[in-house]
């Protein structure tokens, strides 16, 4: 009789011949030796089936050639014919700690609840050489708020807990894991080892450099989710905050003022049900109805109140205690004129992953991997005291302040818009750029006139 193998390991590999022999080596080379290993291979036209076939009379491995599949297909395949209790993709360039296994499986082990483990990993290039660790903060202890993913590759899951949310979407052809995760968070335990366990490699042909894709799939995987699970979003009212002589707040792009295009972005949204546009500024208003956009509220604040140092909180309040307009909504989500790529999906996009992840506010952010310095009076010293090598750390985020959302009722109560639990949507380089002279002016007009012109060939 057959063993039931208490995990099932998975490689999925395309054209990846220079470093898939060192990702099986290192499956083969685990502490813990109570694992089946499945080769995919995704229609390679380089060495790789040479090198497979090689470890073709292991025991316990099984390869499967198919033609180019992709990687959710892949994913559903190996669940299918998967053995273990648990179960984990490698990917082909990436290779595994002598230890990975038996950690997360011990943790897996140790609790019946939990649905999926996953490690610390290290960052290394083409030639295997360490470029930083990737940090994650300690989920059993430290962390409340699940919007951070565990990276879609060596994550050990609990296979029955996975074929409970349906597998893989196979709509998707790539952020396997934030799907995964979006589905995982709120119906199961997660958590993770605070240790590298494994080698992650970034060269020139990685998936992961696309970055508008990503975002984009992210979006998407998020709407879907909030769709099919029927969510209550909460009902939000958009607010435009513009002070007095705001230079930019008539620039016009693509025969648009950037007014006209926040507030459009705005009316396009499906979760944003009233526009106010607020300043002190009458003119703005006069604008507005000068060019009859419909359906937009004008609110006229004190100017002393739209000063670059007062929080948008007293903006809040003074809507909550002279006006009625924000009565009967949940949330308010405020956005900037000044950032004209933060367009219907991305505003749709936050509220969403405010819902989904049970934040009271949220933030839009890109992330940040440059040094950063102070000068105490003495010379330059790193920020936060640390050497910045880019080793052992965790991500940093530069806020865009492009976006801001916060429930209403906990904001007013804490006196603070961004409150309680901070959560955050991460946007594109487009879509954080601030205009703030000619410069960003021009730039605007070169990207929409490229998507102008793309979108006629």
């Amino acid at each position: 009789m057959v063993s039931t193998p208490l995990i099932t390991v998975y490689i999925t590999n395309y054209n990846y011949g220079k470093f898939i022999k060192k990702a099986i080596d290192s499956v083969l080379e685990q502490t813990l030796q109570d694992f089946e290993l499945i080769i995919i291979d995704d229609g390679s036209v380089d060495n790789s089936k040479e090198i497979i076939e090689d470890y073709t009379n292991k025991q316990d491995i099984k390869v499967v050639y198919q033609q180019n599949k992709g990687l959710n297909i892949s994913n559903n395949i190996a669940l299918k014919v998967a053995r273990g209790k648990y179960i984990m993709r490698l990917d082909a360039d990436d290779y595994l700690a002598p230890t990975a296994l038996e950690e997360m499986s011990g943790a897996l082990e140790n609790n019946p609840d939990l649905g999926l483990v996953f490690p610390n990993y290290y960052n290394v290039d083409s030639k295997a050489n360490i470029m930083n660790e990737i940090q994650r903060h300690d989920f059993n202890s430290e962390v409340n708020l699940y919007d951070q993913p565990a990276h879609g590759a060596c994550t050990m899951i609990r296979v029955k807990n996975l074929i409970e949310v349906g597998g893989y979407d196979e709509s998707y052809t790539c952020q396997d894991g934030y799907d995964l995760w979006v589905k995982f968070v709120n119906r199961f335990q997660v958590t993770n080892v605070n240790k590298p366990l494994f080698y992650y490699r970034q060269h020139g042909s990685n998936l992961t450099k696309n970055e508008d894709r990503l975002l984009k799939t992210r979006l998407l995987i998020k709407q879907a989710h909030i769709e099919k699970n029927n969510y209550k979003l909460p009902v939000t009212v958009g607010v435009i905050p513009i002070r007095a002589d705001y230079d930019p707040t008539y620039e016009v792009i693509n025969n648009q003022t950037l007014l006209e295009i926040k507030i459009e972005a705005l009316q396009k949204s499906k979760n944003v049900k009233k526009v106010i546009v607020t300043s002190s500024d009458e003119e703005i208003a006069s604008f507005i109805q000068e060019k009859q956009i419909p359906d937009v509220t004008f609110i006229r604040r004190p100017k002393e109140i739209e000063r670059f140092n007062i929080s948008l909180i007293e903006t809040l309040k003074f809507f909550r205690d002279n006006t009625d307009d924000i009565k009967e909504y949940d949330s308010v989500l405020f956005s900037s004129i000044s950032y004209p790529f933060i367009d219907e999906n991305v505003i749709d996009d936050a509220i969403n992953t405010l819902s989904i992840f049970k934040a009271d506010s949220l933030i839009s952010v890109r992330p940040e991997d440059h040094k950063f310095y102070h000068h105490t009076g003495e010379g330059m010293v790193p920020v936060f005291n640390q050497s910045f090598t880019r080793l052992e750390r965790e991500s940093i985020y530069k806020f865009s302040g492009g976006l801001l959302v916060a429930n209403i009722e906990s904001a007013l109560s804490e006196n603070k818009i961004i409150h309680k639990k901070v959560g955050h949507v991460v946007i594109s380089k487009q879509a954080s750029l601030d205009i703030k002279s000619d410069f960003e002016l021009k730039l605007s007009e070169l990207i929409l006139k490229d998507k102008e012109t793309k979108s006629h060939v």
